[in-house]
């Protein structure tokens, strides 16, 4: 019951977060604070196969297509820096940002000569855990490598179209134990909840997962959309939050000993970056199409069109197809459940931020996670409570 509210309420403020208004004519990023230093989030939507649970901006890989993608995006970047940015990190996300591992370094080079850039974290794909591209990655300062797993399972594998192209979990298993130590960090990107995924399996990755001891262990539930879930459910099982909330429990237990939990969804040996940058990192920037970035109070999203953000960014235009301004009231709320999402929300922070009034401001939201149970209030600070 609480994990269904807690999920609506979550869904509901984010829809409302990312309604964006369309502009028209030549909308650009906001300015920059020229005090601050920013992240940037490249997205690079291509994938060899897409797998059926995605719900990230994607198409399949074409290379004539991905090198024009690759060249636009350094004329986005560049846009940046002549608009005054300054960042201190960089996340790839996808799709599989490595479909092209010496384009994509390339423009990790670029960036790196444009700021002084201390942390990279890359996503991938298991069939890409190769030498040749590990090699290209450590050298252009990757340092954390985040490896798109999902099951160890050959079962499931096979059900989600993912056996055949990356490679089974015996593979796999193999790749990931040679890629360890390469980098500062490897991250494994595992999902729980799939409808034909029993305990038993869960039990059986999470054993697997704690015998390689990977640095990170990040485990989402499975977050398609409802038509996409309803496929799924009609051919493989059906799903549920209540059975989410158990299999959360089984993950969560079973890893308390060797990891700590970094987020709801990331169990980490040591700190680093995370796949849910937006907890680390207040603001920061969009590059790729169908990337936000979230500057000075302001959401925005470049166009999720792949011809269409080649055209634009390739003209050295800046792609940005919406924007909304939060008010304070917005900002606060966008705040509460980032931070929230990380484990915990200061209210004290907030109220030096944003100034005074805080709680009167979030009065619904505190009464909602207090009757609901989702959350604790010890004096001025708010705590994710773990699956009761």
């Amino acid at each position: 019951m609480i994990e269904n509210a807690l999920t609506a309420y979550m869904q509901h403020r984010t829809r409302r977060i990312l309604k964006l208004s369309a502009g028209k004519g030549d909308i650009r990023p906001p300015n920059p604070d020229p005090e601050k230093e920013y992240l940037l989030y490249i997205h690079v939507p291509f994938c060899h196969e897409l797998c059926p649970y995605c719900s990230f901006n994607r198409i399949r890989f074409d290379r004539p297509m991905a090198a024009e993608y690759f060249s636009a995006l350094s004329r986005e970047i560049a846009g940046y820096r002549e608009r005054g940015y300054s960042f201190r990190a960089i996340y790839v996300g996808g799709g599989t940002p490595t479909v092209m591992p010496e384009e994509l370094a390339r423009i990790l080079e670029t960036a790196r000569s444009y700021w002084d850039i201390g942390d990279i974290s890359a996503e991938t794909n298991p069939d890409h855990l190769t030498p040749a591209v590990l090699s290209v990655l450590e050298d252009v300062g990757v340092k954390r490598l985040s490896v798109g797993v999902q099951s160890l399972s050959d079962r499931i594998l096979r059900s989600v179209n993912r056996y055949d192209k990356y490679g089974s979990a015996s593979d796999i298993i193999e790749k990931i134990s040679a890629a360890k130590g390469i980098f500062e960090t490897l991250n494994v990107d595992m999902i729980f909840n799939f409808p034909n995924q029993e305990a038993a399996d869960l039990t059986r990755d999470i054993e697997i997962l704690k015998d390689l001891s990977p640095d990170q262990i990040t485990w989402y539930p499975l977050m398609a959309s409802r038509s996409v879930r309803a496929s799924m459910n009609r051919e493989l099982g059906g799903s549920s939050y209540r059975r989410e909330r158990e299999l959360y429990r089984l993950i969560e237990e079973s890893l308390s000993q060797s990891y700590g939990r970094s987020t709801a969804w990331c169990f980490s040996k040591k700190g680093g970056m995370i796949d849910e940058y937006v907890v680390d990192y207040d603001e920061y920037a969009g590059a790729g199409p169908g990337s936000f970035g979230y500057i000075g109070g302001t959401m925005y999203s470049n166009t999720f069109s792949v011809p269409e953000y080649i055209r634009i960014a390739g003209s050295g235009a800046m792609p940005v197809a919406g924007r909304r301004v939060f008010t304070r009231g917005e900002r606060l709320r966008y705040d509460l459940l980032m931070k929230l999402f990380g484990g915990r929300f200061s209210l004290a922070d907030a109220a030096e931020k944003y100034g005074p009034g805080v709680k009167r401001m979030l009065w619904k939201e505190l009464l909602f996670f207090s009757l609901t149970g989702g959350a604790s209030i010890n004096g001025e600070t708010l705590t994710l409570r773990g699956p009761g």
